[in-house]
């Protein structure tokens, strides 16, 4: 942006565990609000946070900069925090003129001074149907304004639990189960359930998007959805698997900017470039430390998005489960450095219905390599580390992330993580 053009605002709306479970990318859930923003935005089908989990994930789509680099290996509450330094998005956009506001949920620092928003609002409830009520009475009680705004808004949902009360249920018999996760009554009860809770998160984005309309802001304001990772279910949340990092993004820009219109993007995306995007789409230069990559010519021309690969990270959730992984349009490497069971279920999925209904096979030893054939296997079913027909595959892979873990100084390279020394009483 030059001389006296105003820069354009800035929604974004995310939610907590979702993964991609929207109808949008194929999921036979009701929920027309995001239906109807995925018709009018660019829909990036292989968008993947960097890290399973939340406050990693989250960290890395503010600051643009992977959890390894950026501090935030693990969950907030247990302790993690930003590195000193760190700028999430907030600040630059604030250094750029930008009013900043964030309603309802953050889950990366303890301290809400480190976000950089000039103001936080629904500090008391982070439900949906609260955080869009408190968005939508800003949006309406700014008034006329010359100063471009970021609003951030946060949802609790569709996080676990899923109360009959809050969220009424779908019928468990007239859905359809992932491939991924066991088909019995115990999962179809959970998906039912999950179901219910992305209705309510719909309508909250509803009420949000209605104000940015009333309020003759559609013309002048970029609107992006997204969540943190994948969805809170076993092989899901908590893996490197797609299902735990396959992430819904949409991003609708005013005609000002794009020219592409709405379509579907097909390339591999990351949380790191939202950060890189966004600067980029309102004229701010995109600092050096920034270790995404801008899409913002995908948005504004439909060139397509060309990401060789997306990587991936978990060090600590509910213990110290330290992976790294790369993944590429066809296949998918997975380097686990600590011996660990197929699957380290965190609290919420080991108390799940799901849980109660798949047995225990994993409990079994994890391999300390991975490898995955993505156009054969999309499921990720068969590792093929012992197959000579991928090894060239196996041992580029593996030097693709070897590279990225030393030229990101992965701490990890040296030796176990330790996990933060939390004062007695601060938490």
């Amino acid at each position: 942006m030059t001389g006296s053009m105003r820069r354009p605002n800035i929604v974004v709306v995310h939610w907590h565990d979702l993964g991609t479970h929207l109808p949008a990318y194929g999921h036979d859930v009701e929920a027309p609000h995001t239906d109807a923003l995925a018709q009018q935005s660019t829909v990036f089908e292989r968008c993947f946070s960097t890290s399973p989990l939340c406050s990693p994930a989250r960290g890395a789509l503010w600051t643009g900069r992977y959890p390894h680099s950026n501090g935030l290996q693990g969950l907030t509450h247990r302790g993690w925090e930003y590195s000193e330094g760190e700028r999430p998005l907030p600040m630059h956009l604030a250094e750029a003129g930008y009013r900043t506001v964030l309603v309802g949920l953050q889950h990366e620092s303890a301290d809400g001074d480190r976000l950089g928003f000039a103001e936080r609002l629904s500090q008391g409830s982070h439900r949906a149907p609260d955080v869009a009520d408190a968005a939508a009475r800003w949006l309406d009680d700014r008034g006329p304004d010359d100063q471009p705004f970021l609003m951030v808004c946060g949802m609790f949902e569709v996080h676990r639990d899923w109360p009959a009360d809050r969220y009424p249920p779908d019928s468990p018999d007239q859905l359809t189960v992932p491939g991924y996760l066991p088909d019995n009554d115990h999962t179809r009860e959970d998906l039912a359930a999950f179901h219910g809770s992305i209705r309510v998160a719909d309508r909250g984005l509803g009420v949000i998007l209605d104000a940015v309309r009333r309020n003759g802001l559609d013309d002048d304001t970029i609107v992006v959805f997204t969540t943190d990772h994948g969805a809170p279910f076993p092989r899901a949340k908590s893996t490197l698997y797609d299902p735990g990092v396959h992430v819904a993004l949409m991003i609708r820009v005013p005609p000002g900017i794009g020219a592409s219109g709405p379509r579907r993007e097909t390339g591999l995306v990351s949380h790191v470039d939202v950060v890189p995007t966004l600067l980029d789409l309102v004229g701010i230069p995109v600092p050096d430390d920034v270790q995404g990559v801008s899409v913002a010519s995908t948005l504004r021309s439909g060139f397509p998005a060309s990401r060789r690969e997306v990587f991936l990270e978990k060090t600590y959730h509910a213990d110290y489960d330290p992976i790294r992984a790369v993944r590429t349009h066809s296949h998918k490497y997975i380097r686990n450095f600590e011996p660990r069971p197929l699957l380290d279920l965190p609290p919420d999925l080991e108390a799940s219905p799901t849980r109660r209904g798949m047995g225990d096979a994993h409990l079994a030893p994890r391999p300390p390599e991975e490898i995955y054939d993505l156009e054969a296997d999309p499921g990720e079913s068969v590792n093929l580390v012992d197959d000579a027909r991928v090894e060239t595959v196996l041992l580029d892979l593996r030097e693709r992330l070897e590279s990225f873990l030393c030229s990101t100084d992965d701490a990890l390279l040296r030796g176990p993580v330790p996990v933060p020394v939390v004062t007695t009483g601060s938490r």
